[in-house]
């Protein structure tokens, strides 16, 4: 066995954390399926309280299982700390909540994941903080945006629609100087493609349910950050709450990570081919990824993403939505479903999401959203061809 390195990608996703010697030398982690955990004393079950958000008291503040995950994430992502939600939309909600308060106003990126919008621009506008939505492309969008009681900025880059990226160090820079929180949501490129706390962001947040699990059968969420504001949004945001993952789906979440690094370049470098082959064909009108070089943000891409990712998103050459329509459901190797980040192809036609008009009517109603999976490029470029003859 190579020696320990918290830098090694392949160590922390086989290795980091998992004590096998406390465990029968099991290859894999055992699952601590327990709501509760009892002592031997009453003077040991008053140290465990009291240190309950380090050690196993009860399993919705600590879980050994999910600790395995945590320490996996953190060193993934480059900070001291990390939780596990039940889902994407707990711990951006967990994560924006624990810096905000009543009287405080926020910058955000325009177009961010629908229920990040609707958590900043609707229900904490109830209580009080108010919000402004920038395009942030350039980051003087960000800087002209600020108020006097600014107190968080919150960033996508890229997002998951249309991929406008934000210049994440010069963002946090600023930010810094003013006494202004950072959070970005990670969840387009997964730790392996950006580092976001390498940037200077505060606190990173992840959809674990994309690339982390990796099978499509997990939702859940990660907060990565300092020891400090971790501490402090468990103590508060995650055990009050109560979204927490289960140990179940921790286990889960691990099994899928040993096969990270894998799938993560295996679907970048797919998608990467399909695009460069979309760009070319005359039934398409434009297709939107980071790293093609007709990308108008390609220097800022290749600077901040280590590669394109696995999503793509087209404008197809179509007269009415019937043909959209007609090119969705000819295709046979993309399923049609939302979400990304699974060994199986993906598309999600903008025309499906009519009803969702916060977002929808900010995009073209001939766009699709693509992701590549693992099933070979050439299959899939032959999936769209077929399904792209049907238009007519």
């Amino acid at each position: 066995m190579p020696m320990k390195n918290e830098d090694n990608i392949s160590w922390i996703l086989n290795h980091l954390g998992e004590d096998r010697e406390n465990y029968y030398n099991a290859v894999n982690p055992p699952m601590m399926l327990t709501s509760n955990f009892a002592f031997p004393n009453v003077a040991t079950m008053r140290t465990q309280l009291e240190t309950e958000l380090q050690v196993p008291f009860y399993t919705r503040g600590y879980n050994p299982t999910v600790a395995i995950l945590r320490k996996k994430i953190a060193a993934l992502e480059g900070t001291e700390d990390a939780l596990v939600f039940s889902s994407g939309s707990a711990a951006v909600a967990a994560a924006v909540m624990s810096v905000v308060k009543a009287g405080d106003h926020v910058v955000c990126v325009q177009k961010p994941y629908s229920w990040t919008n609707t958590l900043i621009s609707g229900y904490l506008s109830k209580y009080g903080v108010q919000s402004t939505f920038v395009d942030a492309s350039d980051e003087n969008d960000i800087f002209k945006a600020v108020q006097k009681n600014t107190r968080l900025i919150y960033l996508e880059s890229p997002n998951s629609m249309t991929f406008e990226m934000q210049n994440i160090t010069a963002i946090t820079n600023y930010a810094r100087n003013a006494g202004i929180i950072t959070i970005l949501d990670n969840s387009y490129n997964s730790p392996l493609n950006q580092k976001p706390a390498a940037m200077g962001v505060d606190i990173v947040v992840h959809s674990a349910t994309k690339y982390l699990n990796g099978h499509s059968d997990v939702i859940a969420g990660v907060v990565a950050s300092s020891s400090a504001r971790i501490s402090k949004m468990m103590a508060e945001e995650y055990m009050t709450l109560g979204a927490v993952v289960s140990a179940h789906d921790a286990w889960l979440i691990i099994r899928g990570m040993r096969t990270l690094e894998l799938r993560v370049n295996r679907s970048s470098a797919s998608a990467q081919q399909i695009a460069e082959w979309l760009e070319q064909n005359p039934k398409i009108e434009k297709v939107y990824y980071p790293t093609l070089k007709s990308n108008s943000q390609y220097n800022l891409a290749v600077q901040q993403m280590k590669q394109g990712g696995g999503l793509l998103t087209i404008q197809i050459k179509a007269k009415d939505i019937a043909e959209v329509e007609n090119f969705c459901n000819a295709l046979r190797c993309f399923l049609l479903a939302t979400s990304w980040g699974g060994h199986e192809s993906l598309i999600l036609p903008v025309c499906a999401l009519r009803a969702s008009a916060s977002l929808s009517s900010q995009l073209p109603w001939n766009m699709a959203r693509m992701y590549v999976g693992l099933e070979d490029p050439q299959l899939l470029i032959c999936d769209l061809e077929q399904a792209l003859s049907k238009m007519n």
